[in-house]
Order: C-alpha cells, then sequence, then structure tokens
C-alpha cells in the first residue's frame, strides 16, 4: 500500500511515518536456543507505539476513499487498547473525533494516552473483556449510523489487508528466504492473517505460527482465546502451520527478561509471542517474532515488581 502523504512541507506529517519497522536481532535470548536465530519486528517503532498503526489508518483512508468516512463523522470502534491509541492519533492529525469502546480494567497508561489525543471513551464491562467492547460499538453504531464510521477492526478485510500490503514485504526485503518462521499473536488476527499470507505466496515452507492465550481467564492483554471469545470475521483457522499457546506467567517472565536481557521494554503480548516461538525454535531455524507494542504503556503492571533478593530474574525458558 503506499500511503498519501499529509505533509504541506519537506518534513512528513505523523501519518506518513507508518510502517517501515526494523528488524532486531535477540542475541542473549538465542542462547536459550543454540542454534536458532532470532529477530523481533520492532513494531513499538510506529508513531503511535504498536503494530495497529498500519491497520487503522489502512482502514480510515479507506473509509474516506469508499465516502463511508466523511467530515463529521465520528470514527468508532472496539479496542483494547493499541488500536484505539492509533485511531486517536490519526484521528487528531486528520481532523475526526473519535470515540472507543474500552473494557474499564485497560491499564491506566492506555486510558490516559486515548484521552491525551482527545478520544472519547466509553467503558465497558472488564469480565466481558474485548467482546463487550465489541457488542458496544455494534450497539452504538445501530442506534446511530449515521453519526460514526463503524471501522470494525475486526471484520474489516482493510486490517489485514494492510499487513499483506506493507508487514509482509517488509519482513521479505528484510530477510529474504532465510527465514524459516514467522510467529505472531492472535488478537483481532490481522497481522498474522495479512503478514502471514503474503510469506505463504513468497514461500510455502515458512511455517507459519500463530500464538494465543492457553485458557480462557488470562492476563494477556490484546490477545484472544479464540475458543471462548467472538471469532473475529477476518481470521482463518487453516493457514497457521502452528497454533501456539502461551501462559500469562511465562508471558509475563519473558517480557521482564526481554527488558534485563536485550534492553527492550515490550509490551505483554511481545513476551508472549517470543515465549511460543521458543516452543518451536529448532537448530537452523531463523524466526521472525512479531513485538507488537511497547512496554511504557504497562508499567503499573505488578509483574514489573522485581522478585526478591537472590531469586532468578529471568530463569531459562
Amino acid at each position: 500500500m503506499a500511503i498519501p502523504t499529509f505533509s504541506t512541507g519537506s518534513a512528513p506529517s505523523i501519518v506518513d511515518l507508518v510502517g517501515d519497522t526494523p528488524l532486531v536481532r535477540l542475541r542473549r535470548i538465542e542462547r536459550r536456543a543454540p542454534g536458532v536465530e532470532l529477530y523481533a519486528k520492532a513494531e513499538w517503532k510506529n508513531p503511535g507505539g504498536s503494530v495497529k498503526d498500519r491497520p487503522a489508518l489502512r482502514m480510515i483512508l479507506e473509509g474516506i476513499a469508499s465516502g463511508q468516512l466523511t467530515p463529521g463523522k465520528i470514527i468508532l470502534d472496539a479496542t483494547s487498547g493499541n488500536t484505539g491509541i492509533a485511531y486517536a492519533m490519526i484521528g487528531a492529525a486528520m481532523d475526526y473525533r473519535v470515540t472507543l469502546c474500552v473494557p474499564e480494567n485497560v491499564t491506566p497508561e492506555r486510558k490516559r494516552i486515548l484521552r491525551a489525543y482527545g478520544a472519547e471513551l466509553v467503558f465497558t464491562n472488564p469480565l466481558e473483556g474485548s467482546d463487550g467492547a465489541i457488542r458496544m460499538a455494534q450497539e452504538m453504531n445501530a442506534r446511530q449510523p449515521d453519526e460514526y464510521f463503524y471501522a470494525d477492526q475486526y471484520n474489516n478485510a482493510f486490517n489485514w489487508r494492510a499487513h499483506y500490503d506493507t508487514t509482509g514485504p517488509e519482513i521479505i526485503r528484510q530477510i529474504g528466504s532465510r527465514m524459516t518462521h514467522f510467529v505472531a499473536g492472535l488478537g483481532t488476527s490481522g497481522t498474522f492473517i495479512g503478514a502471514g499470507r503474503r510469506l505463504r505466496e513468497y514461500n510455502r515452507n515458512i511455517v507459519l505460527a500463530s500464538v494465543q492465550p492457553d485458557s480462557p481467564l488470562h492476563g494477556l492483554e490484546g490477545l484472544k482465546h479464540m475458543e471462548s471469545a467472538i471469532v473475529p470475521g477476518i481470521y482463518d483457522v487453516t493457514l497457521a502451520d502452528e497454533d501456539l499457546r502461551a501462559g500469562t506467567e511465562e508471558s509475563y517472565q519473558m517480557t521482564r527478561c526481554l527488558a534485563q536481557e536485550e534492553g527492550l521494554l515490550v509490551g505483554i503480548s511481545s513476551g508472549a509471542n517470543l515465549a511460543g516461538a521458543l516452543k518451536l525454535a529448532r537448530k537452523g531455524a531463523v524466526m521472525v517474532v512479531v513485538f507488537c507494542d511497547g512496554g511504557e504503556r504497562y508499567l503499573s503492571e505488578r509483574f514489573w515488581e522485581n522478585p526478591p533478593e537472590g531469586a532468578s530474574i529471568c530463569g531459562t525458558n
């Protein structure tokens, strides 16, 4: 996808900076899997701080192009945080109001970021997770369809198309035929489906591995346990060669280890994706793992607290 330029001079606007994120080698974590190369797709380098900048921008641009998003309409969607932050950032830059349905238990940092961008927040039952937020957004859109552009990230094909057109080709350009595995978590599933479909076309031998929580009750914000949740319309269960399960505690531990062993302060889903990838790691593998966002928006979580003196910080995995 060629992203239109919104700048008026030589300097780009904020939305022109979406995409083209680097790969980062995880050399110290590689010690856990001798003979394996591990690379993180550093999606926290997007201007809104997460992988969700890509689909949010694409869905908004396609809404404008189709005439569904017109001046004065409000961008509406359900979100656990990252897509909402992307909507809010882009909405502020492009002069659109944004209303977001958000589970009440998302981290305080995410709430503050969303409000800082000027988004209106509608909080939903935390016990219902992202599914409750989806139902609320659907109800609001049904009541006032002329007021909103309902982006519907869980069912909007331009979600996965954004990754098919940008994330996948970037990875191919960055590492090419050496890659043996691609690993991404399942939330809306857009990243895995879009990039995965593009990588499969490039090389059918690449192992496509999805990651989801290992139980319905989990602490992996942004990830869905598909068997117990509203399944996104864009999700294709047949695409994954491997469907990996990550536990909450092992994901927390891996997230902390990335900070303390690699100097990468990333979010919980990144730790989950890496924990899943290591379960597949075999000598000779060259693995690209999606790191979805930065850790700054999770610092109020208690798992960051250090263990008692003398206890292992990271252990082994």
